[in-house]
């Protein structure tokens, strides 16, 4: 399969994270998003996003102009018809994917792929619940899409060969390198990452040093670019927090179990970077 056109529902961080990758690469995209205001939204992130590329003399201003052409952004999931794939990128929430596929599925033609940016949710059991479990797979990007090389490849279990090898292609177009898992919950990073972060919310509701004393000690003694506090608020406690919650429900062991103090900073809205609050103040 060539993939010319890719779909992609949602214009939020990962859904207009995608579309400049897809763009950038010369893949024409189409952005859908529930208001024209998300989608314009998602549209201006790009552009600011190509704009500090230009300053930093890795594009022109005609790849820019280039790759925004190559955008075209909808609020009607008809325009999804134009795509070889299709793919959601909306909140990580299972019954709000389930609605989105499902809608989706009934639209577009039985030879396009559907692929979910989730981080945590079984790619087995959303894929099931599509009329093309075979053509379902899991395209895990990470944040900011951009810039990071990483793509995990989830199989589920109806995964065709055919499905895996068109979608890697197609990351390997975007630049990216990716790696294939299997379907579990959070496949590979993400079950190693978010526990880690759940265990410095642990510490710092122990009381055993600062959050910038945890984060400082992580990036020095483990050389990560970033503290686990301050990359939780870089991701959204909420999402933290919903991610714990699919391991919890799924593994059923404990020490999957959500720290209180984490439940409690998303409680009172303090998600991190998008509300200008969560461990420490933006």
């Amino acid at each position: 399969m060539t993939i010319s056109t890719v779909g992609i529902i949602g214009a939020g961080t990962m859904g207009n994270g995608i579309a400049q990758a897809c763009a950038v690469s010369g893949i024409n995209v189409v952005m859908v998003d529930i208001s024209d205001a998300a989608v314009q939204k998602g549209v201006a992130t790009v552009a600011g996003s190509l704009d500090r590329l230009i300053k930093k003399e890795k594009i022109t201003e005609a790849d820019k102009s280039a790759a925004l052409a190559r955008i075209k952004t909808s609020t009607s999931y008809d325009d999804l018809k134009a795509a070889q794939i299709v793919i959601e990128a909306a909140t990580e929430n299972y019954e709000l994917k389930l609605k989105i596929l499902k809608q989706a599925d009934a639209l577009v033609a039985p030879e396009v792929i559907i692929a979910s940016n989730t981080s945590s949710i079984s790619i087995t059991k959303l894929a099931a619940a599509t009329s093309r479990a075979d053509r379902f797979i899991g395209m895990h990007f990470f944040n900011p899409v951009p810039m990071m090389a990483l793509v995990e490849i989830i199989r589920g279990l109806q995964t065709s060969d055919a499905t895996h090898d068109a979608v890697k292609q197609l990351s390997e177009r975007l630049g990216k390198s990716p790696i294939t898992v299997k379907n579990a919950p959070g496949f590979v990073v993400n079950r190693i990452l978010v526990p880690m972060i759940n265990e410095a919310f642990f510490v710092l509701a122990e009381g055993l040093a600062t959050p910038e004393d945890i984060d400082a000690g992580m990036k020095l003694g483990c050389n990560q670019p970033i503290g686990p506090l301050a990359l939780a608020d870089m991701i959204g406690l909420d999402v933290c927090l919903a991610v714990m919650d699919v391991y919890l429900t799924e593994f059923g062991d404990s020490k999957y179990r959500p720290c209180p103090l984490l439940k409690e900073m998303v409680a009172a809205g303090r998600l991190g970077r998008k509300t200008g609050r969560g461990v420490y103040q933006y």
